[in-house]
């Protein structure tokens, strides 16, 4: 658990549009940087470090065997040493690089251009000392032990951006319900590497939403991969694309036209249910995560046909409910422990964020329903297409303490990671005291 660190004040203060909490650009020096996701934390467990990575382009699509590189930050000193090069990264997530149990523990991707292999690194950025696994990460559980993840060469399939780039040739292709892809599981301490369970198992397991006739002249590829707060359950986000639009590969429009399902299980394999079928979901919605209880789902969903709402729904399906009916879902929301605050961004093409390139950090009070504008920041890039995976997504998260967010943006047209501290914003509400 993460203790009190004071940012530096060599990183220098974000101060346009009147923040409502104290920001500072914690990558001045290092553009091009950004931190992976909003479902896990960039922050190491003591709050000192932060991690990202490092984009040797941010107008342009990875070539294969392209070097990246990983940065640690340590908030306290204020200052920045790149502890890895890495091949396993693309333009959302970068090299998924995140935390383990503690400081000594940082993992991320990489890939053996000889075969094209990807897999997994456990490094200690004090030491040096690095550790070679036989699998890939994208999610590591909540006790560092497990990383969870999807094929990550297959991602690409479905939506560029989130995966590693080798070459296409090197993709492998599913065809229906694969037996041989799925959510595989990697013990970070042997480095050993299984498949947990397939996609044939699972559209078997699940019943009817994944045997519908639909589904028949098409394939199935697996997104994310999340570990609920307790590392109880996995969220994976099942992905079925029509066979007509294979040979897209890399194009939006097959994504655009495929259907997507939530599953839950448990870690062990067992107990598959579908939180979230394609028949909500094909709607309109995206970005399924964990609420803190790990027994619900949180996501953007258009439910009743009036646009994006934050919809809560049981993670095996037999509930779901609008948590705030007056205002509009956005973005990468996450509920705070409290359970009395909901945190998210927002995109540029959506109704939350103000038209000028520039999109809030949300900040919703699920009981008085009011809404505050934490911070209002550029995400638009000159040249980037806004929707295309060179975009940039702020991808709000939360410190172990959940006291402060980090996010990424890009105010000066260049790529840097902000904190902002809600230490002051979480005291003035006594019932948003976090679990620190």
């Amino acid at each position: 658990m993460s203790t009190h660190v004071a940012l530096s004040s060599v990183f220098p203060a974000y101060e346009e549009f009147e923040t409502r909490v104290p920001v500072r650009c914690v990558t001045p020096n290092a553009p091009g940087t950004i931190h992976r996701f909003y479902d896990t934390s960039p922050f190491s467990p003591s709050g000192r470090y932060l991690a990202v990575t490092r984009l040797p382009s941010e107008h342009r699509r990875p070539r294969p065997g392209e070097i990246a590189h990983v940065l640690v930050v340590d908030l306290e000193a204020g200052t920045t040493n790149t502890v890895a090069e890495t091949r396993g990264w693309d333009t959302q997530l970068g090299a998924q690089v995140q935390w383990g149990s503690d400081d000594r523990s940082l993992y991320f991707n990489d890939v053996d251009v000889r075969t094209w292999r990807p897999f997994g690194v456990r490094l200690d950025p004090l030491s040096g000392a690095r550790t070679i696994l036989d699998g890939t990460i994208y999610m590591i559980s909540p006790d560092g032990r497990w990383s969870a993840s999807p094929c990550l060469r297959r991602t690409a399939i479905t939506q560029a951006g989130y995966g590693v780039v080798v070459p296409r040739r090197k993709i492998p292709v599913n065809h229906g319900a694969a037996e041989d892809d799925g959510i595989y599981l990697t013990n970070t301490t042997t480095g050993e590497s299984r498949l947990l369970i397939s996609i044939a198992q699972i559209a078997n397991a699940a019943g009817v939403p994944l045997r519908d006739h639909k589904y028949e002249r098409g394939d199935f590829y697996g997104f994310h991969v999340k570990w609920n707060p307790q590392g109880t359950r996995l969220l994976f986000v099942l992905r079925w694309l029509p066979r007509k639009w294979r040979p897209a590969w890399l194009g939006q429009a097959s994504r655009q036209d495929g259907l997507k399902n939530v599953v839950t299980l448990d870690a062990d394999g067992n107990n598959i249910r579908v939180a979230i079928p394609d028949a909500m979901w094909s709607n309109g919605g995206h970005h399924p995560n964990w609420c803190p209880d790990g027994e619900h789902v949180l996501m953007n969903l258009n439910v009743h046909g009036d646009g994006l709402r934050f919809v809560r729904a049981k993670f095996d399906g037999s509930t779901c409910e609008t948590l705030v009916p007056q205002v509009r879902g956005s973005g990468h929301p996450t509920i705070h422990p409290s359970g009395t605050h909901l945190v998210t961004d927002a995109y540029l093409k959506e109704s939350p964020s103000f038209g000028d390139g520039t999109v809030p950090i949300r900040w919703v009070n699920l009981h008085t329903l009011e809404e505050t504008t934490l911070v209002r920041i550029r995400t638009k890039q000159p040249g980037n297409r806004p929707t295309g995976p060179l975009r940039v997504d702020p991808h709000p998260a939360w410190d172990t303490s959940f006291r402060r967010l980090a996010f990424n943006a890009c105010p000066d047209g260049r790529r840097r990671v902000f904190v902002a501290s809600l230490h002051e914003l979480i005291g003035e509400h006594s019932s948003a005291r976090a679990a620190a």
